[in-house]
């Protein structure tokens, strides 16, 4: 009997692009949707309050990228929590945590400190308050000024959730949460379990559980991020058009100036320095380099530049756990560093007064420690009112660079969680803890490398002597 076998050809499986590709279409469409809404122009102004009310289109997009933030912050304090506790436990050395962390803090004061010398450079050499042609009337003290104070008050939790209530402005009461205070009882309960002994295995056992549980459902935020770009991107070009750049042009020159020669000149130069591929370091930290740029949010961006400076760039986890998070309160390149500094030059200029080689030297003392000194206050303008007020330089001047604020802390926060990448990978080099196998490795289509997890990964981490 003749058989024949009929081969049937299998369907071709439909393969969304790489995330990469994903989030750089969201940026494209971001921006052609923000065109669209703006040139829709606003449904009217409210009698009320004089707001004006935004169309369906720019109300939509600001839902999306909105949401997505919110789900991202909603992760951010369960995950520093375990992961630091996780991490110190893993270390099972405190003196080696002890030497990670302050090699980490070493490298952010470096880094910091060229930056804010790149920033006091550009301001003396585009002198961009005698170039504008904003006018004093814009000049306003903002609502909330930084202090030196603040670092204390950070540190000392309000409660072990580093929760902090404030007034909505309309009789309501909302909740905020202190990543500072968070990192303080992470550190405390991590170092308490090395302390107690086996006593606290169970402990950590949930902990290490919890932590895979909290790591799960962080992914499937992140698979929604091409579509938060288009909210989140498409929002800020609705809501801030390009219209305010005319009177600012070039404190904005400046300022992205800086950003570019921090992030594709002094970065790539330390990672040659210490043999590491710049292009394999960009392609692991896109990511959260993009997502940073149009959520302008070091802190809701943070679970993901943990990810992938741990899966990408071979970080191991229980270092990762640990850095990045205090980067995100401690290393701000962008807003702590180049934006002062330029801007408290700006302001000096433009009120016609001079600053001294003091002065000057003040600026990069304060953009060195002061990120710290602020890591319990949001905002760069929190940073830019603690340099002025240290030089003695008018804080109406602060009111003068609100207008384009948006539009510059894009760059400024992608800067800012491109350094808290660069950092412990640099680190982790040094110390021959890097997994430079993960670093060297090819991108997957996700956004990150996928690996299986291995016992390997709970193991202790220990610094070189």
């Amino acid at each position: 009997m003749n058989t024949s076998v009929i081969e049937t050809e299998k369907p071709t499986r439909f393969r969304l692009p790489s995330f990469g590709v994903q989030v750089l279409t969201g940026l494209v469409l971001g921006v052609v949707l923000g065109l669209v809404a703006r040139s829709i122009g606003a449904d009217g102004v409210d009698a009320s309050t004089g707001e004006v009310d935004p169309n369906w289109l720019t109300e939509t997009l600001s839902t999306i990228g909105g949401t997505f933030v919110t789900l991202l912050r909603a992760v951010v304090p369960p995950l520093v929590f375990l992961a630091i506790v996780a991490s110190i436990a893993n270390l099972r050395d405190v003196t080696g945590a002890a030497r990670l962390a302050w090699k980490t803090l070493t490298w952010f004061a470096a880094t910091a400190l060229i930056a804010v010398s790149i920033g006091i450079v550009l301001g003396l050499v585009l002198q961009p308050g005698d170039h504008t042609s904003v006018t004093s009337d814009a000049a306003s003290a903002p609502s909330s000024t930084g202090s030196w104070l603040d670092f204390l008050t950070g540190l000392v939790p309000a409660n072990v959730l580093g929760l902090e209530g404030y007034d909505n402005g309309d009789g309501s009461v909302g909740f905020s949460f202190n990543v500072l205070q968070i990192l303080v009882v992470s550190i405390a309960v991590g170092i308490a379990t090395l302390k107690v002994g086996d006593a606290a295995e169970p402990f950590l056992a949930f902990v290490r559980s919890a932590l895979a549980v909290v790591q799960k459902v962080l992914w499937w935020i992140i698979l929604l991020a091409p579509i938060a770009t288009v909210g989140l991107l498409g929002n800020a070009v609705a809501s801030y058009g390009w219209d305010a750049l005319g009177s600012l042009g070039m404190f904005t020159v400046a300022i992205y100036a800086g950003l570019a020669l921090v992030v594709l000149g002094v970065y790539p130069a330390l990672l040659r320095l210490n043999e590491l591929s710049v292009r394999q370091f960009f392609s692991g930290a896109w990511p959260a380099i993009s997502l940073a740029f149009v959520s302008r949010s070091s802190v809701g961006t943070m679970p993901l530049t943990e990810s992938v400076t741990e899966r990408n760039l071979g970080v191991p986890r229980a270092y990762a756990s640990f850095a990045v998070p205090l980067g995100a309160t401690t290393k701000m390149d962008g807003c702590a560093s180049i934006y002062p500094a330029i801007s408290a030059i700006f302001v000096a200029q433009f009120f016609g007064l001079d600053l001294s080689v003091t002065d000057y030297v003040l600026i990069a003392f304060v953009s060195v420690i002061g990120s710290a000194a602020t890591a319990g206050v949001t905002g760069a303008t929190v940073m830019l009112t603690l340099t002025l007020s240290t030089l003695g330089l008018p804080l109406e001047g602060v009111g003068l660079l609100l207008a384009i604020d948006p539009i510059l802390d894009m760059g400024r926060t992608a800067v800012n969680v491109a350094g808290q990448a660069l950092v412990p990978t640099i680190v982790a080099k040094r110390e021959g803890i890097l997994d430079q196998a993960a670093y060297d490795a090819p991108r997957g289509r996700s956004a990150w490398r996928e690996e299986p997890e291995t016992a390997s990964e709970s193991q202790p981490v220990t610094a070189a002597a």
